[in-house]
């Protein structure tokens, strides 16, 4: 598919590179001379580990003030391209219109893919008819054309319940919502209308968790924070049912519904010092702290690689 070939192409584009610098005991010994602020908004998949590391920083770096908002990917790109914050967390590589956007002011970029996520289809624990569905059953479900017409259990499986399904999902400001179109439907931010949207994954949560006839998605990572709450449904791409899971996303098998995620760091930012220090710390300790809060590391030299890509782009220009 398009947006899966892209991914792959940023990938290489990204992580192409030589050397690094700033190891966590250098920021330690400097933790003192260090100040200033690092400001990221964006996507709610990648704020759990963006917002693990920066509390893992503040530790080392008490005077660097790091805010970590939550805007959804699109929300994020829009104040990334008025220059409004240093660091945007995406779940999607970023749309011709935003990079339009960002060059019309001028501001320059690097994207950094720190982790892989896997997309969960998830239902009510009481829910004791589903336990796996296919790509063509969710297409059903949630493209344009099912909106008044797809409404109950049954209309997907004579054998489901003769009860309407509620529907809950990111909202159209999420990469999860424009990754999950793209590969489910077939067009990157085309569905039905008529579900419960969020930007915030734990409003989903709770949702779902207080609707035994609900059913939705969001990052796999949250459905690990919350797995008491939910039931995770295996998906079958045309191979049989797959579970999503460390090992799953991890090798490819749960397909199509992985996927890199991202940093996008500004360039006039990252000349910064303690912009420097965070990504560098972010790098890191990406590989830990992304199995720590339900995501899967990228592979270990991969890490390397970008830090080296990022220490010679946050060189200022001369």
């Amino acid at each position: 598919m398009r947006l899966l070939s892209l991914i792959t192409g940023l990938l290489v584009l990204v992580l192409a590179g030589c050397s690094g610098e700033a190891t966590n005991e250098e920021l330690e010994n400097s933790s003192s001379e260090m100040s200033g602020d690092v400001r990221i908004d964006g996507s709610s998949t990648v704020f759990p580990i963006t917002e693990a590391i920066a509390e893992e920083f503040r530790a080392v770096q008490p005077k660097v003030k790091v805010t970590v908002g939550v805007s959804g990917t699109g929300g994020g790109f829009k104040k990334f391209s008025r220059g409004e914050i240093d660091i945007n967390d995406a779940s999607r590589p970023i749309k011709d219109k935003e990079l339009a956007a960002c060059e019309e002011s001028a501001i320059a970029f690097l994207e950094i893919a720190v982790a892989y996520d896997g997309l969960a289809v998830i239902a009510n624990p009481e829910n004791d008819w589903l336990e796996s569905i296919t790509i063509s059953e969710l297409k059903m479900i949630w493209e344009p054309a099912a909106q008044e017409n797809i409404k109950r259990w049954n209309q997907i499986r004579p054998e489901w319940p003769n009860e309407e399904i509620h529907l809950f999902g990111p909202g159209v400001a999420s990469g999860t919502y424009d990754y999950f179109t793209e590969v489910i439907v077939g067009e990157s931010g085309s569905s039905r209308g008529d579900y419960t949207a969020s930007e915030d994954d734990n409003v989903l949560v709770q949702g779902i968790a207080t609707d035994k006839y609900g059913l939705g998605f969001f990052g796999l990572a949250y459905f690990q924070e919350n797995k008491d709450r939910l039931k995770l449904v295996s998906v079958d791409s045309g191979t049989g049912p797959i579970v999503p899971s460390v090992e799953s996303v991890g090798n490819g098998t749960y397909a199509p519904l992985s996927r890199p995620i991202f940093i996008y760091v500004n360039s006039l930012a990252a000349e910064r010092p303690e912009v420097q220090a965070f990504v560098n710390f972010y790098l890191d300790n990406a590989g830990l702290i992304a199995e720590e809060v339900g995501y899967i590391p990228l592979p270990a030299d991969l890490y390397t690689q970008s830090k080296a890509k990022f220490a010679s782009f946050s060189q200022p220009a001369k």
